[in-house]
């Protein structure tokens, strides 16, 4: 038998390092080519790394919550001498250099199996909180930083004031911060805002709900909006293009994969709705129910996450009257879309009780013009507020 020091691989899209988040098997435990043996949170999604072929564990050597570099050694795996290791597969496909054999051998004890985020882990270990003995009430069990509030108080060897606590900016938050700061750095960013009488949409919805019912998925008016959002991206297609700043180029996109922004425990991801345009209203439905449960669970693939031309962020549910959205760089604009509310408006010549929303363009002026963005905007408007545009996007 032979061990071979198992090293973290390159995830791809530019994934640097991982935490360790789950070790899912233990020293002593034979395991299969292709299992899972441990979950790994980069700074974009959790990916669970198999083995590369039958053998033992003899030792890990990372913890549970530790940063390691790609390339760093995470495990040691015994195999057949005869037998070298083969590269990793893992979800982005792509594959390491063989691992470097070690000698050494070292007892460790089994991690708590315990569904929580490297964040909450270590709120739990500042608090002095056995985080084995929370019960969770997040999705699937997942213990939450309020669980661990309410079970403990503040170590006295963690390194804050008494009424402060510190969480690590790492994984998912990190990355959100590094990005906005880039995006508000790099883009001359400007937000043009509208109204859109949605009565129409409003009784649309009502009347394809029970045709979504049937097919088993919830219909929102997000999938309606998208449909809305399509044609103006292929009448004004600079708003669905990039800056190519090395060479000087917009790079416009003929396809149409919209990201839609999405809340977490771990912070705003914004998976991917690929080819929307080729996609009917039930489709989306069902598309933006899965996207969002994978990534409320943290099981989003980097595939679900990257390549968007386009975002829209929804933040009709959490209420305000509208606001600013930062562009989700490289893309060059982002559609805030807000709450539903009854107002009286002025239709020809008289008050009526109407359903308004209001909508937010944010966008890099040094590829689109604010004219430009209005007349953008205002073609989303238009098919929104006529039926017969809006059905035969629909239909």
């Amino acid at each position: 038998m032979v061990q071979y020091e198992f090293k973290l691989p390159d995830i791809g899209e530019g994934v640097a390092e991982g935490e360790i988040l789950k070790w899912l098997v233990k020293e002593g435990e034979t395991v299969k080519e292709d299992q899972s043996l441990v979950e790994v949170m980069t700074d974009k999604v959790n990916v669970q790394i198999p083995s590369p072929r039958n053998g033992t564990i003899a030792r890990t050597l990372a913890k549970e919550g530790e940063v390691v570099k790609v390339g760093q050694g995470i495990l040691v795996i015994e195999v057949d001498a005869g037998s070298a290791p083969l590269p990793i597969p893992v979800e982005s496909k792509e594959q390491v250099a063989p691992h470097e054999p070690v000698q050494t051998m070292q007892t460790q004890s089994s991690a708590d199996r315990v569904l929580a985020t490297p964040a909450t882990r270590r709120l739990a270990r500042e608090l002095a909180v056995d985080i084995a003995q929370v019960k969770g009430t997040g999705p699937n069990g997942r213990v939450t930083d309020e669980d661990i509030k309410g079970m403990g108080q503040p170590s006295s060897e963690a390194p804050h004031r008494a009424g402060e606590q510190r969480v690590p900016l790492r994984g998912v938050r990190k990355t959100i911060a590094e990005r906005m700061v880039k995006s508000i750095h790099t883009i001359a960013q400007v937000t043009h805002v509208d109204e859109a009488d949605v009565t129409e949409l409003v009784l649309l919805k009502e009347a394809f709900k029970g045709s979504a019912e049937k097919r088993g998925v919830k219909l929102t008016f997000l999938p309606l909006i998208i449909k809305a959002v399509i044609p103006a991206l292929k009448e004004f297609p600079y708003v669905n293009s990039s800056l190519d700043e090395k060479v000087g180029e917009i790079v416009l996109k003929n396809y149409y994969n919209l990201g839609v922004a999405t809340e977490t425990e771990q912070g705003l991801l914004v998976p991917v709705i690929r080819d929307a345009d080729r996609k009917d209203i039930f489709e989306l439905s069902a598309e933006i129910e899965r996207l969002a449960a994978k990534a409320r669970s943290g099981e989003l693939g980097l595939e679900e996450v990257h390549g968007s031309t386009f975002t829209i962020t929804n933040l009709g549910s959490v209420g305000g009257l509208f606001a600013t959205p930062i562009v989700n760089y490289p893309e060059v604009a982002i559609l805030g879309v807000h709450k539903i509310t009854k107002r009286a408006v002025v239709r020809d010549g008289k008050i009526e009780a109407r359903d308004m929303m209001y909508l937010s363009l944010s966008f890099d002026h040094r590829v689109i013009d604010g004219a430009y963005a209005a007349r953008f905007l205002n073609g989303i408007i238009d098919t929104i507020q006529d039926p017969k545009k809006l059905l035969s996007e629909i239909l």
